[in-house]
């Protein structure tokens, strides 16, 4: 496994991530490691953006055309 150090945490960000770490009941370095694997299975904004123009355009009807078809008829 690897180490990583991070430097120069505001003291506000430390404490809201120990109470955080202390509501799950983990310790501060058992949440993070949680929270980074977390983040890293996610895809990046780019990878997102890249998947969502890939997709392409659909033509939707009218959402009064689609509101016309539930409402029941009086």
């Amino acid at each position: 496994m690897t180490t990583i150090q991070v430097r120069n945490v505001p003291e506000e960000t430390s404490r809201a991530l120990k109470a955080k770490a202390a509501l799950e009941g983990k310790s501060l370095s058992d949440y993070l490691r949680d929270e980074l694997e977390r983040l890293a299975t996610q895809p990046s904004r780019a990878e997102l953006l890249a998947r969502i123009s890939e997709r392409g355009r659909r033509e939707l009807p009218p959402a009064e055309a689609v509101l016309a078809q539930q409402r029941p008829s009086a």
